[in-house]
């Protein structure tokens, strides 16, 4: 009797959401597979634009909190150690270098961004307009992290070599990974920074498109009204 009640509320809980798709669904039939296309791909360019404007710059990673890219695991344990013994200059030397590469490998992959919407198919769109929060993530995610990651290593790896630390947290990290502490990918600090900018870079791309859904409207964009305006 117990579980039969706790599943009727259950079901009554899921009524509004799916009360809410269906009205969606019903809403963008209406609307042709050129303009939903049109719609998405308008949004994501704006979207990846915006972000790539607001992380490729000047403590564009340092100076926020959402992306910030910190030590990773237990280096992250330690470095707390090491500021209670006078080591919180060079921790914090070696975090703005490592944010800072960030802000540095951004702006390349802007066109990387570009070309993915502009070859996004219908059924991506389509997609992504019906899809939950991370539709757009997941997007980016699987069609430009592989050439992205090239684009940004090396950029990366230049500017974190101009630091003394980055041999020490190698060399740190490694033995770390050795005994099952830290991820292996995390071992080699060029390319943890590359993963955290790749991160980092998606996440806001999902947030600028989120406010497009929440108020398209206010884009001033006709397509971006007509389509993510629909119910």
């Amino acid at each position: 009797m117990l579980q039969r009640r706790r599943l009727h509320l259950a079901t009554l809980g899921l009524l509004p959401l799916l009360a809410w798709r269906q009205a969606q669904a019903l809403s963008l039939a209406g609307i042709s597979n050129a303009d939903a296309a049109s719609g998405v791909k308008a949004a994501l360019k704006r979207g990846a634009e915006v972000a790539v404007d607001l992380l490729g710059r000047d403590n564009g990673f340092l100076g926020n909190p959402l992306v910030h890219i910190g030590l990773p695991g237990q280096l992250d344990e330690a470095a707390k150690l090491l500021r209670k013994f006078g080591q919180g200059k060079r921790i914090d030397e070696l975090e703005a270098t490592m944010n800072h590469a960030a802000e540095q490998a951004v702006p390349a992959g802007k066109q990387v961004l570009v070309d993915a919407v502009q070859s996004m198919t219908v059924t991506d769109a389509k997609g992504i307009l019906t899809g939950g929060d991370t539709s757009v993530t997941d997007f980016f995610a699987n069609k430009t992290r592989s050439p992205l990651s090239e684009r940004f290593l090396p950029i990366v790896t230049q500017t974190t070599s101009k630091l003394g630390l980055t041999q020490q947290y190698d060399q740190l990290a490694g033995k770390a990974a050795a005994f099952g502490l830290l991820k292996t990918e995390d071992a080699n600090l060029a390319q943890y920074v590359t993963g955290k900018t790749l991160d980092g870079l998606y996440l806001v791309i999902g947030q600028e498109e989120k406010k497009i859904r929440q108020d398209p409207v206010g884009t001033g964009s006709d397509i971006l009204r007509k389509v993510f305006g629909a119910g």
